[in-house]
């Protein structure tokens, strides 16, 4: 019995090792709203509630290191994304299929000394973040997907 609670424990151990990021919340930009529910239950984050707005509704999603609130357009599609929290989100598993766009307009991206904000714009979606450490904020959108009448101001 003792052998097994010691083999037991050692494998929590090393999933936890392996996968620190297990408890950030994320959901990927240009999804279905469905991908929303499936990354709270796999993320183990709370769902916080639902604001609907005219043209789209805003999801948060709750964990202990981030507060994300997903944009959902009338037709179901996640248009925009922000976070805030004590680190920035997965950025692979934030921006879904935009990553490797993301990636590359990141590279090209030059940076200002001193300067706490960083927007990287490629030609399907628009990156932004802004803050300090354990006081972290940004947002990502697909202007594509922006139902008509929505601002990009509204995704904060």
């Amino acid at each position: 019995m003792k052998t097994r609670i010691c083999s037991l424990s050692l494998s929590l151990v090393l999933f936890l090792v392996m996968f620190p990021d297990g408890r950030r919340v994320q959901a990927s930009l240009g999804e279905s709203a469905g991908s929303i529910e499936s990354d709270s239950k796999a993320l183990s984050a709370v769902k916080r509630g639902v604001t609907v707005h005219n043209g789209y509704t805003v999801q948060e999603i709750y964990s202990e290191a981030d507060t994300v609130r997903e944009y959902v357009s009338s037709s179901g599609i996640v248009f925009g994304i922000a976070w805030n929290g004590l680190v920035y989100p997965d950025m692979t598993q934030l921006l879904g299929s935009y990553n490797g766009e993301y990636q590359k307009a990141l590279k090209r991206t030059m940076r200002q000394k001193g300067s706490r904000h960083l927007r990287v714009k490629s030609q399907n979606i628009i990156v932004e973040k802004w803050g300090h450490m354990r006081d972290l904020h940004g947002r990502a959108y697909a202007p594509a997907l922006m139902p008509p009448g929505v601002s990009v101001d509204e995704i904060k």
